[in-house]
Parts: C-alpha cells; structure tokens; sequence
C-alpha cells in the first residue's frame, strides 16, 4: 500500500473501499470482503445509510481499529454547529468506534461554516484525527481556508480521466489540502471502460482500463476509493502497485480530459435547489417517522 501524509501528520492509504450505493442488504459482507482482500481504508457517509453495516463489518474482521483508515461524511441536512456535532457522535455511534480517521462536510452548501467550527472542535479534542470537506470547487475551498480557523486537510471530488480536476488540484495543492476522488472510474460513463487509448495502455503492462486508471490517480498523488461488490474486482482495483505508467502514458491519459463533470454542477443554481428540496424533503420524512413511533 502507498500511503499521502495529510497537513497535520496523518499517513493516510492513498487506495481505500468506498461503499457510495453499496445496500445495507450487502454492505456488511461487502466490507468484509474488502477488508479480507487487503483494504485498510473505509468510506462512508451519513447520507449512505450504510455506517451501522460499516461498523459491524469492522467489528467483525478482528482486526485492530488502528490498523483502518475509517472516514464519514456529514449531510447538510446536519449542518450548524450543534446539529453538526449531535450527527457525528451518532455515526461514531453507528459505526462502534471512539474516533473517525477523517470526517468530511459532504456538500458545501447551508451552514457549513456552523458545521466546520463543529469538527473544528472534534477535531481538536481527539475525537477525528483528520478533517476536510468533499464537493468543494476551487472558490469555496479558498474561502474556508482563507477564512476557517483550522483550514481542511481534503477535498473529496469527482475525478477520473474525463474529468480531472486539474484547476481544482492546483488550488488545493497551494493550500495544503489533499484531493481524493470519488468516483474515480467515473461510474464508466462516457464508455471509460472501453476506452481505446485505456485499453492500450492497459495491454502494455498487462493491466486492466481499471487498474490503469487507478494507477494514473495514484501516480497524480490522488486517493482514491473505488467500488465494488464483487470480491475478484476488489482483488483487481487492489492490484496496482506494482507496475508504473511511463511519463508519456501519463500524457495520453491526461489528453482525455474533457473538463466536464459526467453528473452535475456545484455551480448550477437548479441543482443548488434540488439539494434544498431533497433536504426539506427528509426532514419531513424524518419528523412523519418520529410522530408515528410517538418520539
């Protein structure tokens, strides 16, 4: 395993399972199944509904807390300075442990700046050994750190072969803060599996579109978490450190770049709204659900 070391110190595993659209019917086994093979880091989120599974997967390995890279997300729904911190104690909850690796502001919308002054002091009273943000753009980021008292350690973004962050990682490089990927295959979209110049490169040292792509990531100084449920894909994403893309190699992938989100836009003010409404939303399920229990 290649580990980054973060601002403060902290060595982190620069290849992790993340568990974005992994059931709670799977997930539990699916953790398992990574942690078997050979993964030390774990990502969750508040808004994946899977912490409780993460945390019983981790209990049930055997193996020592220590030893895993343990990182959840805070929903906006959470967001403010009290609700912040009420929400990450629960997940630590969820997830059977006294401490997270690294917590994330999963969207940098509402109150984050309330939230932030939350793992500020989680932070800083032992309970998370690294914090950061995901889904922050070049101009949200550079706010926060101008501005925050402790400036974040990570950024998790979307980034992958058609979408490579490039101005973004410039940013986050002079500050400090350590990109990691989510969605660092891109969810194949575009036909990034079948990609020519991929398969090319794959066949040169007898890898994979995957592992190619995985060790491109790794070689810009990206962390990356992919996904998967199958245990032989695991096995394969896994198995990258032991070849190196040559510097032209590097060149022909980052010639790829569309500089296009394949999903959506933080810059988009519809799809600002959606997260408002998607939020309402679930408040409301969430006080119809406490009225009917008669909480």
């Amino acid at each position: 395993m290649e580990y980054v070391t973060l601002r403060n110190g902290v060595k982190m595993p620069q290849l992790g399972y993340g568990v974005y659209q992994v059931t709670q019917d799977e997930c539990e086994r699916c953790v398992l199944d990574a942690l078997n093979v050979g993964y030390r880091a774990i990502d969750t989120a508040q808004s994946y509904f899977n912490e409780e599974q993460v945390g019983a997967a981790i209990e049930k390995s055997g193996l020592d807390r220590k030893d895993i890279f343990l990182t959840t997300k805070v929903w906006v729904e959470h967001y403010g300075y009290e609700e912040a911190k009420k929400s990450v104690l629960e997940s630590m909850q969820k997830l059977r442990t006294d401490y997270l690796d690294l917590c994330l502001l999963h969207q940098p919308f509402s109150d984050y700046y309330g939230a932030w002054r939350a793992l500020e002091e989680l932070y800083e009273a032992g309970s998370i050994r690294a914090i950061g943000v995901s889904n922050f753009y070049p101009d949200r980021l550079v706010d926060i750190c101008s501005f925050a008292r402790i400036r974040p350690m990570v950024n998790q973004v979307e980034t992958h072969p058609f979408n490579q962050q490039a101005e973004a990682k410039k940013w986050m490089d002079k500050y400090g803060v350590q990109i990691e990927a989510w969605a660092p295959f891109g969810e194949g979209r575009g036909g990034m599996f079948q990609n020519p110049v991929l398969h090319e490169i794959g066949a040169k040292y007898g890898k994979s579109a995957a592992q190619v792509i995985l060790r491109w990531h790794l070689q810009r100084g990206v962390v990356v978490i992919p996904k998967s449920t199958h245990m032989e894909r695991m096995q394969e994403n896994l198995n990258v450190f032991d070849f190196t893309l040559s510097e032209n190699d590097m060149e022909r992938i980052a010639a790829l770049d569309t500089k296009t989100s394949a999903f959506f836009s933080h810059y988009d003010p519809a799809m600002v709204e959606w997260f408002g409404k998607m939020v309402e939303e679930r408040k409301k399920n969430h006080d119809c659900t406490k009225e009917k229990k008669g909480w």
